[in-house]
Parts: C-alpha cells; structure tokens; sequence
C-alpha cells in the first residue's frame, strides 16, 4: 500500500512593521489557493504587529527573541554574538518542529537566525525583499540561495529577480472605477465632488496633518472635498483644542481596507513606502509622494519610477505647505484629462499578481 506523501511545511518568516507582514500573509494565502494542503507557519517577535496580525490572518505564529545589530560600538554590541547565536538555536526547533520543506523570508529582525538555522539543516531558503534599499537580514540570506526576489527592479540584492509587491486581493482586483460610488459612499465622500485623501500611515505624520490643515480652506474654495486619515492619536485641532472642522473636510484616525481608499479617491498625498507606491500603480491611482524625510532616502528611490513615468508627483516634506498644495496640488485634482493620464501611467507600472510569482518560486524551491 502507497503511503500518503506529506504535506508541504511552509515557514515564512518576517515582522516588525505592516511592511513585512502584510506581503508575508498575501503569499501565504497565494500557497495556500496553489497548494490547500500546505502546512503554514508564520514566524516572527514577540512584540511585533506579527502578534496581533498573523492569528487575525488565521495562521499559526511562532516566535523567537529580537535581536537587532547595533549600529555603533555598545555593551549590545559585546551581546550580540550570544543572543544571535540563541535565536538561532530557537530557530532551528521551530524548523524541525514544523519538519519545514522550506523558508520564506520578507525581512526584519527575526530573519537573519531563520536564515542561518535553515542554511545549516540545508532546508531551501527563499526571499523577497520589499524595498530598494535591502535590509541587512535580507542581504545575508542572499548569500545562502538563489531564490531571491524584489518588489523594485533596481534593488541591489544578490540574484535578484523583479516579482512586484504582494498585496491582498481585495487590492490587486481593484476596479478603481466600478468602486468608486460604493466606495466614496462608505467613507463619507460625495459622489460628484473631486476627493483628495490624506494619509501619513497607520502611525500619522504630523508634518502633512499641519499642511493639510492650512490648506483645508483653499480646497474647499476649490470645490475639492478631503478625507485626512491622520494617524491613531494624531488627531488635527484648532487652537481652541476642538477637532478641526472645515467645509468639505472631515478627518478620521484610521480606515480599515485600504481599496476603499484607493477606490474614492482621485488623488492620494501619502508617505512612499514600499508598499503604497506598489498599490497605488498596481490600481492605478494617481498620487503625491511625501517621503520620509529621514534614513537613507529609500522612500523617495520607492516612489522614482512613479514619479519618472509621469504618474506621481514627488514633494520634499520640508517644502510641502499651503502655498504648494494651492499651486500644484488644486490644479491636478481640477483636471481630469491629466489625472486618467497619471492613471495609464500608474497601471502600466503595476504587477498585480506578485503573490502568486511568489507562490510559484517557493515550489519551485521546493522542487530542486
């Protein structure tokens, strides 16, 4: 008699931030709807958002300790050999408690052990790095596979090929047009007036919420309504302390399902994190660029082919004020030919199927 073969083990790893979680989840679904009877195991902190996502998502979590590399001699530095060399070790049962046929990394702290504990029991290693500038988990595993994958073809990662960003579903499938009624309706937007939506991330930026502040009145004026998602605690007051109030402006901390978002509105001002600029050209949306205006300048690289292409508009945070939004920003969202151009424009750069390309690498890792 046959026995039955064993079901394909699957551990991803990665967390930290959405960034690394959010792709991590969309390729577990897409290994799941190419091979229903893999077996899923998410690793990641113990503090990390993976805690709360990953169980909502309704897949396993493990965890192991955090162990990040100082960036400057420390007493963390003398450590550093030790909690590395224990994470490991904690990696490693959790690789042989889920007799794992194979390892996915997204990035993060919890990553480089994966690697090293996968790398030593020669269990395949894949990859996929989300930003332009790698991180440096992600550029360790590098050197132990040749399944190596990037959301930006510029990325300079060892063996790399360009895959595109996985998202959810309910994203990449997103008609912009046939949602846009539903969609403005469900956030509170009138149907016929143009929508600009504001967003700083889950975290807000306060430096786009005092812009958007002043400039609340000119839109209006303009005949331009704005949903300022502003950030949880971030809320935007007036100087008597009330929230701030305006014609055609309403302000919410947070939106749960971020294709309505990308459904309503015209034009989205946001951060360029690696996954935004991904989703926005993915369903094509025109959008205003904010990056970061810390780190390395890898927001800003993000939003460059966006930007280059002619579908995003890129604005230093320091130079963002009232006075730019009434001469760049009213006029864009006052001019529907050019906004269906930077729409095109958005499209022709999307990969909406990143997910799946995933999926298929992880088997074919698996398959050598």
């Amino acid at each position: 008699m046959n026995s039955q073969p064993k079901p394909l083990s699957v551990v991803l790893a990665g967390g930290g931030t959405a960034g690394h979680i959010s792709p991590l989840l969309a390729i577990a679904d897409a290994i799941k709807a190419l091979r229903p009877d893999a077996a899923i195991l998410a690793v990641g902190t113990p503090n990390g958002m993976e805690t709360r996502l990953v169980p909502a998502a309704g897949y396993e979590l493990a965890t192991i300790d955090r162990v990040p590399f100082p960036r400057k001699p420390s007493l963390d530095l003398v450590k550093l050999p030790g909690r590395l060399a224990n994470a490991v070790k904690q990696a490693g049962r959790i690789l042989d408690d889920a007799k794992a046929d194979v390892l996915l990394g997204v990035g993060g702290y919890v990553c480089t052990p994966m690697y090293l504990a996968a790398w030593r029991r020669k269990i395949p290693i894949v990859i996929h790095e989300a930003n332009t500038h790698p991180g440096l988990a992600n550029r360790v595993g590098a050197m132990f596979t040749k399944h190596v994958a990037v959301a930006f073809p510029d990325t300079p990662l060892r063996h790399a090929r360009h895959v595109g960003m996985p998202m959810r579903t309910a994203i990449a499938a997103l008609d912009r047009e046939a949602g846009r009624g539903p969609a403005k309706q469900l956030l509170g937007l009138d149907a016929d007036r143009p929508a600009l939506i504001v967003t700083g991330g889950s975290s807000g930026a306060q430096s786009i919420n005092r812009t958007i502040a002043g400039a609340v009145t000119a839109l209006a004026d303009a005949g331009i309504q704005t949903l300022h998602i502003t950030g949880r605690g971030k809320a935007v007051k007036n100087d008597d302390g009330a929230p701030l109030a305006a014609d055609g402006y309403r302000q919410v901390e947070y939106v749960d399902g971020m294709e309505n978002v990308y459904a309503a509105a015209d034009v989205l001002l946001a951060r360029s994190g690696a996954a935004t600029v991904s989703e926005v050209a993915a369903v094509g949306l025109p959008a205003v660029f904010v990056p970061l205006p810390i780190g390395n300048g890898e927001q800003a690289k993000n939003a460059s082919a966006l930007v280059n292409a002619g579908a995003a508009l890129l604005v230093d945070d320091a130079a963002l004020s009232a006075e730019w939004m009434q001469s760049e920003l009213i006029p864009l969202l006052t001019d529907q030919a050019r906004l269906a151009d930077m729409a095109d424009k958005a499209r022709r750069l999307g990969v909406r199927n990143a997910d799946q390309r995933m999926a298929d690498l992880v088997l074919e890792a698996v398959s050598e």
